[in-house]
């Protein structure tokens, strides 16, 4: 059995289960995306989502213990 770990914190550098990796399909994923997609169309894309987050109205946080 393969111990739980924290892929956000022990992979920075890489990742450290290698082929064992559960997260391997997303890998395959995002190469094919950057490699059919141009940078300016990822500029793009990233533009538009940061248009789209300034646009949304405030979200409020109201905290259980006052």
């Amino acid at each position: 059995m393969e111990p739980e770990i924290n892929c956000a914190v022990a992979c920075v550098n890489g990742c450290v289960l290698g082929d064992r990796c559960p997260h391997r399909a997303y890998v395959q994923e995002a190469s094919k995306f950057m490699a059919e997609t141009s940078l300016d169309e990822m500029l793009n894309i990233a533009e538009s989502a940061r248009i789209k987050k300034m646009s949304a109205p405030p979200q409020w946080v109201i905290p259980d213990e006052i």
